[in-house]
């Protein structure tokens, strides 16, 4: 009786504070999340589940709006900042998966409407059907606007659930069975060659040459007339010659053709003799910097220095003179002895302040974010669509990350930053979205069309995901990374790439989602009010 008293005081307390409620769904939603059979969990999904439940079984227990409307901002500018560079420059690469996702959605478009026109099921609950079984609660709300009446909402309720569901499993299928190549780039490692090649060209040129895939980092001039053998840095302007010895960084396989064409693996290590020459690692706190190329920071000009691989996150970049540092990315410095502590110094070097949030950028970037899914365009026929918080967002936070700076305002933000940030955006647009459907899903189980709805769900989620999943694998060629993203992204679903990204470990999961979710979302929103009205 007392648990049982307890427990109702805790309803009641959670249906009258939003932060209580909302603290309990993230608690323990995330706790059941973390629960594992077989490989399988629902991760942050579980959230949703349980604010669906929840709100089924007590209606009072509803988060307000605004909680997932700023949820869902963060979520998406956060997720479009971090991917915008790699977003663009893939663009020519992933054109494919881009345009098959488009002909993928309005194929599932047709499929909706000739389902429903064959299993006797109303217009009006088919466009909820499209909306649900490809979770998109946008399309929900432009085909509501359009068609009014109960019965969009009545086929999203019913077949949203599997829809996540089936996402989430064929996400999982990607990840599992996918191909092997899933990590941002070949892991780096380091290799030193005694040259025998003669009349070799400037290091520079030697690197352009291997298309900057390797970065030539030390040089002594061992057996050369005249030299000391002392260890200096390899600048771009040095010609190595025969008996030189030159260190290298790179992946295994660029190394083994540069060893190859140069002369023949050395068992002296350079990097090892630290008697002028030495190395450290240091990390980017200083906001000035971040942003700016590798070639930009000048270090051989100022310091003699120079930088042979950035750590972001688990992953290790080449640092190429086109690559761009951001802050909280970790250098690897070749320096004189004497130079390190100002090298250090020049980047800041404190993990403390990488912590630091530049709000004022944060709150322009979503705000402009925002406006752009205020923004109301009209189409053939009298309808009209916008894009929403989430999709307005994940176009300005791309265009921003692309641009990384605009005079003052940085609009990076650091790696543990960002993933934070993301994070807790996702939950709390998971709890409110779980928390107010709870109603109208059991009022859809009363309908007579209950066993033709779920029968029409079914299809049009299993149909689309593994179309999606057949050609990223054997069309695209996509990485299990990048596919289970994509999947994630074409079904503009936040729950089903956060149950990716607890999966594998890449950024290019969140680069496949951005890829596909802007055409997706755009697509979605167009179709499910034409299924309603015009179909």
């Amino acid at each position: 009786m007392q648990v049982g008293a307890l427990l109702n005081g805790l309803v009641a307390d959670a249906a009258k504070n939003p932060v209580l409620l909302i603290s309990l769904l993230l608690g323990i939603g995330s706790a059941l999340g973390a629960i594992r059979l077989r490989n399988f969990s629902l991760g942050p999904a579980a959230v949703l589940f349980l604010a669906l439940a929840l709100s089924a079984a007590n209606p009072t227990l509803v988060l307000p709006a605004i909680v997932g409307n700023v949820g869902l901002a963060l979520f998406a500018y956060t997720i479009g900042v971090t991917a915008g560079p790699s977003f663009f420059a893939s663009l020519k690469k992933g054109s494919a998966m881009i345009g098959f996702t488009a002909a993928a959605l309005i194929m599932a478009a047709a499929l909706t409407a000739g389902l429903g026109i064959w299993l006797s099921i109303p217009k009006e609950i088919m466009a909820g059907v499209f909306a649900g079984s490809l979770t998109n609660t946008p399309a929900l709300a432009a085909a509501s606007e359009q068609v009014g009446g109960q019965g969009p909402i009545v086929g999203y309720s019913i077949t949203y659930i599997f829809g996540v569901i089936g996402m989430l499993i064929v996400a999982t299928i990607a990840v599992r069975r996918g191909p092997a190549q899933g990590a941002d780039s070949p892991a780096l490692t380091t290799r030193n060659v005694r040259v025998e090649a003669a009349d070799l060209p400037d290091i520079g040129t030697l690197s352009a040459r291997y298309d900057h895939s390797v970065v030539f980092s030390r040089l002594s001039h061992g057996d050369a007339p005249g030299h000391s053998g002392k260890v200096a840095i390899a600048t771009e302007h040095d010609v190595p010659v025969t008996g030189d010895i030159l260190t290298i960084v790179g992946p295994p396989a660029a190394l083994d053709q540069v060893i190859s064409d140069l002369g023949h693996a050395s068992t002296v290590a350079l990097q090892m003799d630290r008697e002028f020459l030495d190395f450290r690692r240091v990390t980017i706190s200083n906001s000035k910097l971040s942003g700016r190329r590798v070639d930009e920071l000048d270090l051989e000009r100022s310091f003699g220095a120079t930088v042979t691989r950035v750590r972001r996150g688990d992953v290790d970049l080449l640092a190429t003179d086109e690559l761009v540092v951001l802050t909280g990315d970790r250098l690897r410095i070749v320096a004189p002895r004497d130079n390190l502590s100002a090298v250090s110094a020049f980047f800041g070097d404190s993990e403390a302040s990488t912590s630091h949030l530049d709000a004022a950028s944060l709150g322009i970037g979503m705000s402009l974010g925002i406006l752009l899914g205020l923004l109301v365009w009209p189409l053939p026929g009298g309808t009209d669509f916008a894009l929403g918080v989430a999709g307005g967002s994940l176009i300005v936070g791309l265009v921003l990350g692309r641009a990384m700076r605009t005079g003052p305002f940085v609009w990076t933000l650091p790696y543990g930053t960002s993933n934070i940030l993301s994070q807790l955006g996702l939950l709390l647009f998971l709890a409110y979205a779980g928390s107010i459907a709870g109603p109208a899903f059991l009022g859809a189980l009363d309908s007579d069309e209950l066993p033709a709805i779920v029968f029409a769900g079914f299809v049009v989620t299993t149909t689309f995901t593994v179309a999606i999943l057949a050609f990223g694998w054997w069309v695209a060629h996509l990485d299990r990374a990048s596919l289970a993203g994509a999947i994630a992204g074409s079904g503009t679903q936040p729950a089903v790439l956060a149950h990716a990204n607890s999966l594998i470990s890449s950024s290019k999961v969140n680069l496949g989602y951005a890829l596909v979710y802007p055409i997706a979302m755009i697509l979605k929103v167009i179709l499910a009010p034409l299924i309603g009205t015009l179909l």
